[in-house]
């Protein structure tokens, strides 16, 4: 499986399959593998960042660059892992984990209310300039403060504060039983 010009063998789909705890079919795995080795443009058997920013998808994605210190260097195991968050066949959980790597972007196991405002800024600041975000930050300008008036009401209504840190098992409380859907279909030929 590292390098990409191989077929993957029965065993090796298995493998995957079992890797991403059966989130896709054999032959999901296939077409992935196939989109894989079309990331995969040096057939070094891992996929760069800039090979995924070549997804026009992914690189107008509002958290690409959260992303990608998640995506950058993975092989074709860790790559169908990565997106099994996203398949029907997961969990509630699988997709609450994956969601808390998103906000933990130091990977410390805690989540601090700048790490949500951070994202929650990305997600709605994507038409702002890095300059004016600068500016929002030292100025206090009214997109940054809604974005802190919001995000503290929410936590309060959560039952958490600015100075919450929050771990996984607050994400599961808060999320667990929200519905949550965060699916794609795999194209299968």
């Amino acid at each position: 499986m590292g390098n990409t010009s191989s077929m993957l063998t029965q065993y090796d789909i298995e493998e995957v399959q079992q890797h991403c705890n059966n989130a896709f079919s054999q032959q999901e795995i296939v077409s992935l593998y196939e989109r894989f080795c079309q990331l995969d443009r040096n057939g070094g058997g891992f996929v760069s960042g800039e090979e995924f920013l070549s997804v026009p998808e992914f690189a107008v994605n509002p958290l690409s660059q959260r992303l990608l210190r998640m995506l950058d260097g993975l092989n074709f195991k860790e790559f169908v892992a990565f997106l099994s968050a996203f398949s029907p066949r997961a969990t509630v959980q699988q997709k609450i984990e994956f969601i808390f790597k998103v906000y933990d972007s130091d990977g410390n196991g805690k989540v601090t209310f700048n790490d949500m405002l951070d994202v929650l800024h990305d997600l709605t600041g994507q038409f702002i300039s890095e300059q004016q975000r600068e500016v929002d930050l030292i100025l206090e300008m009214p997109l940054f403060t809604d974005c802190k008036q919001v995000l503290t009401k929410v936590l309060e209504e959560a039952g958490y504060n600015k100075e919450s840190l929050l771990i996984m098992s607050d994400f599961v409380k808060i999320l667990g039983s929200s519905g949550l859907k965060m699916e794609v279909e795999v194209p299968v030929d």
